[in-house]
């Protein structure tokens, strides 16, 4: 158990308030809540997670074939108590040991995020710690550093999600750009849709990835729609569509799942990768990074790898445990907030959209 230890104190020059930071390390208990998945974590110094707990929800919206936001809000009330005991009883804590406490603020389903945002508040605030709001986004370019290897500033790095598909330049921290993002789907509902089409269930993500490696991603040829190649924007609605209309024109298609599904997901990948690169040739970046669920597509995570060896850059991607939304990325971000004296408002609300910059 890690024992409780002198503090010293540092105060934001733009508030009227100070907190106690340690001399020796800084531990900071975050909680996530932002769509399906509970989860609660602790983590040290930013760097080294001492805790990680996630309650999945896939069974309660597997029926359903998406997430149902008010089921999802109802399952965060929930687990929320539980999770976050356990997270702290498997880093050897007490509550009375934590320099901050973190929770995700946005973007995502407002109902859940509320549940989280709230409980944790609530939790710093009769504490008497500082509590940050941290942007999921930005939570899922910090899971970078919660690895042995952490990319060199500045980076390129691409962000897929089931909500999201987002090119960065990451200058620093707390210091990124948004250099393009998608127009209408988002990579991973494009698969989600794709997935329900074929009747394969929810989460696509998985069913189309492990049913594409029995495929031949050749047989059948899906568009790559790279819009303007000059541009860093994506869009997935053309090709979940060009699917959806394969699937209406062969009536023997279900004989060729496998084979669609390795063609779209090609598709998919393709766009993703070459952006990614284009990216960091625009910023003159030696290291891109792949983050964010659709991270943690065997093939995508393949293609990177393969397309950046050729022009000799570095490659970052979490490991696939850090790929999913998690509580350990929230409290790896907001370690630099704390650093900082950031704290957020005790009267700040949630966000269900994008917004820039990704800051507290």
């Amino acid at each position: 158990m890690i024992p409780a230890r002198p503090v010293l104190w540092i105060s934001n020059p733009d508030a009227d308030f100070c907190f106690p930071v340690s001399d020796l390390f800084m531990i900071i208990l975050a909680v996530e809540s932002s769509c399906d998945e509970t989860a609660a974590a602790v983590v040290r110094d930013g760097t080294l997670i001492l805790s990680s707990v996630v309650a999945s929800q896939i069974d309660i919206h597997h029926r359903y074939g998406g997430v149902v936001p008010e089921l999802a809000s109802r399952r965060h009330l929930e687990a929320l108590v539980p999770v976050t005991e356990e997270a702290l009883a498997a880093a050897g804590l007490n509550a009375q040991q934590l320099d901050a406490v973190a929770a995700t603020r946005g973007p995502g389903l407002v109902g859940a995020l509320l549940v989280g945002f709230s409980f944790a508040k609530a939790y710093a605030y009769t504490l008497g710690i500082p509590f940050y709001g941290v942007n999921h986004l930005e939570g899922h370019i910090a899971s970078l550093f919660l690895k042995a290897e952490a990319p060199e500033f500045p980076f390129a790095a691409l962000l897929v999600s089931g909500g999201h598909s987002s090119l960065y330049h990451v200058r620093g921290h707390t210091d990124s750009e948004l250099m393009g993002q998608t127009r209408d789907d988002a990579a991973g509902e494009a698969f989600d849709k794709v997935s329900k089409m074929l009747g394969l269930g929810y989460p696509g993500g998985a069913k189309i990835g492990e049913l594409a490696e029995k495929g031949n991603p050749e047989k059948i040829s899906f568009p790559r729609v790279w819009l303007d190649k000059s541009q860093h924007e994506f869009s997935f609605s053309g090709l979940k569509t060009a699917v959806g209309r394969y699937i209406q024109t062969h009536e023997e298609y279900r004989e060729e799942i496998p084979d669609i599904a390795a063609g779209f997901q090609e598709a998919v990948v393709e766009v993703l990768s070459g952006k990614l690169l284009f990216a960091a040739e625009v910023k003159k970046c030696r290291t891109v990074a792949l983050v964010g669920g659709v991270a943690a597509n065997r093939r995508l995570r393949e293609k990177i790898r393969e397309d950046a060896g050729k022009k000799g850059l570095a490659v970052h991607i979490p490991p696939v445990s850090l790929c999913g939304d998690n509580a350990a990325m929230i409290a790896a971000a907001a370690y630099h907030y704390l650093q900082k004296g950031c704290a957020t408002d005790w009267d700040a609300d949630v966000y269900s959209r994008h917004k820039m910059p990704l800051s507290p």
